[in-house]
C-alpha cells in the first residue's frame, strides 16, 4: 500500500502525465511510496479513503489511527467538490485555480491558487502533518486566526527529529484541541522551552499559507525549541490592519497557550512578506529578544517604486508610496509605509538576524544589505548573513543557509 494517495477528480484542465511527474518528483524527494490516480465520483473517492483509513467517519477515532496514510485530493470542477466540507478526515485538498472561501472540513485543509506547483506544496503538507505532532489553536474568531504549536523532541544530531522517517510509520497529527502535542515539553534540564513564532511570506496574497513554513517547524523543533507556526488574515481579502493586527495577536498569545514555554526566550522569524511582518511586530513592541528577517522585503518605499512582485507592496497597504500620491491620500501613505516599512522603522531596539541568499531576486539582496547597514548605523545589534541561495534557500532546512541560520538562533536563546 502507498503512503501517499493523490486522488485526480474529472474534468481537471491539465496534462495527466505532467501531474504525474510531479507528484513522483515529489515523493522522491520526500522518501515515500505514492501513486496518483483518477476517480470518477464522490462515491469513488469514500471509497478509496476507507480503505485507507477504516476509523468511522473520519472522526476522532481517524484523527488517531496510526495505520493512516497521506491523501490529497484534486476535486476539479465537478462534484467531488461537495465532499470538501465532509469529515473525511486529514484530507489535503488541492485547486490549481484561487478558489476564496472553500469550506473544508475541521481536520482537512486547503491549498489553492498556487497552480500545478500546488501539487508539490500539498503533497508536502499531506506527509508533513502526518510525521510531524503538532496542534492547530485558534487565537481569535476567524479561520484564519491560528497556529500550529510544536514541542519537539531534540535529537542527537541537533537536527530536525523524523524528517528522514518513514511516512506510514510515523506519528499523525493531533486533532484540534487547545492542548500541546504529546511528547516530552521541557527543555533538556527540566525548563521550559525556548520559542520561535514563524511568520510565512507569499508577498501578503492568501494563496500562500503557513505550509510554506512547516519544514523548518519540524527542523527547530527537532533543535529543542517550540514553535509557534503562524496563519493570519492576508490584506487581499481582509485589509493592511487586520495583518498586522493579527501577527501582534499571534504572538501575544503566546502567554495564553497551556504548554511549558519560556516566554523570555521568544524569537520571532519571517520569510518574504513575513520578514517585514516580523520586524514590524518587533518595532511594534512584541515580547521578543530576536527579530529574524528570512528573505525579507525590507524597504518597502523602493519595493513599491520597483514594483517588486507586480505591485504586491501597494496591493497590500492599500496604497502608493507618497512621491505620486497628491493631496490629502499622501498624509495617510507616509503614515502607512512609515509605520510598514522596517527600513523606516529603525532603530526597532531588538536584537535581529537579517538572512539573505546570494542568487535571490537583486531587489531583496539590495533591501536586505541596506537595512542591516541602517539598522547598525541607528544603533540596533544586528547580524547580516549572506550565503548561496535563492528566495526559497533560506527556509530549506537541507541549505546551508539554513543551517547557519539555524545555528544562530539556537545561541541566540540559549
Amino acid at each position: 500500500m502507498s503512503d501517499v494517495l493523490v486522488l485526480v477528480g474529472p474534468g481537471l484542465a491539465a496534462d495527466e502525465a505532467l501531474l504525474g511527474e510531479i507528484a513522483e518528483r515529489e515523493f522522491l524527494s520526500l522518501g515515500v511510496r505514492g501513486v496518483i490516480t483518477h476517480v470518477r465520483d464522490p462515491a469513488d473517492v469514500r471509497s478509496r479513503i476507507r480503505r485507507r483509513h477504516p476509523g468511522p467517519g473520519g472522526g476522532q477515532d481517524e484523527r488517531h489511527n496510526p495505520s493512516g496514510h497521506a491523501i490529497v485530493i484534486l476535486p476539479g470542477p465537478g462534484d467531488l467538490r461537495a465532499l470538501m466540507a465532509e469529515p473525511l478526515g486529514p484530507v489535503t485538498w488541492l485547486d490549481i485555480w484561487r478558489a476564496d472561501g472553500a469550506e473544508v472540513a475541521e481536520d482537512a485543509t486547503h491549498i489553492h491558487g498556487r497552480g500545478l506547483a500546488g501539487l508539490r506544496w500539498a503533497i508536502r503538507h499531506s506527509v508533513h502533518r502526518l510525521r510531524h505532532p503538532h496542534v492547530r489553536i485558534p487565537y481569535g474568531p476567524h479561520r484564519d486566526q491560528w497556529g500550529h504549536l510544536y514541542l519537539g523532541t531534540q535529537d542527537q544530531s541537533g537536527g530536525s527529529a523524523g524528517v528522514d522517517g518513514d511516512a506510514s510509520a510515523l506519528p499523525r497529527r493531533r486533532g484540534g484541541t487547545p492542548s500541546a502535542p504529546a511528547g516530552p515539553a521541557d527543555g533538556p534540564t527540566g525548563e521550559p522551552r525556548p520559542v520561535v513564532v514563524l511568520v510565512h511570506g507569499g508577498y501578503w496574497r492568501s494563496i500562500w499559507g503557513a505550509d510554506l513554513m512547516e519544514a523548518l517547524c519540524a527542523d527547530l523543533a527537532g533543535r529543542g525549541l517550540a514553535v509557534w507556526n503562524l496563519e493570519y488574515r492576508r490584506p487581499d481579502l481582509h485589509g493592511w490592519d487586520a495583518t498586522t493586527a493579527d501577527v501582534a495577536a499571534g504572538v501575544e498569545a503566546l502567554a495564553r497557550l497551556d504548554a511549558p514555554l519560556d516566554l523570555g526566550r521568544v524569537a520571532i522569524a519571517g520569510h518574504s512578506a513575513g520578514g517585514q511582518l516580523a520586524l514590524r511586530a518587533a518595532a511594534d513592541g512584541a515580547a521578543v529578544v530576536l527579530a529574524v528577517s528570512l528573505a525579507g522585503v525590507l524597504d518597502l518605499v523602493e519595493g513599491d517604486r520597483r514594483w517588486v512582485s507586480a505591485g504586491a507592496v501597494a496591493a497590500a497597504l492599500g496604497a502608493a508610496t507618497w512621491d505620486e500620491t497628491p493631496g490629502p491620500a499622501r498624509a495617510a501613505a507616509e503614515r502607512a509605509y512609515g509605520g510598514a516599512s522596517p527600513l523606516v522603522r529603525v532603530p526597532i531596539k531588538v536584537r535581529q538576524l537579517v538572512v539573505q541568499g546570494s542568487g535571490d531576486d537583486p531587489d531583496l539582496v539590495d533591501f536586505g544589505r541596506r537595512y542591516a547597514r541602517a539598522a547598525a548605523n541607528a544603533g540596533d545589534e544586528v547580524t547580516y548573513l549572506e550565503m548561496v541561495g535563492d528566495h526559497f534557500a533560506v527556509i530549506d532546512p537541507r541549505t546551508p543557509i539554513w543551517a547557519a541560520t539555524a545555528e544562530a538562533v539556537v545561541e541566540a536563546l540559549a
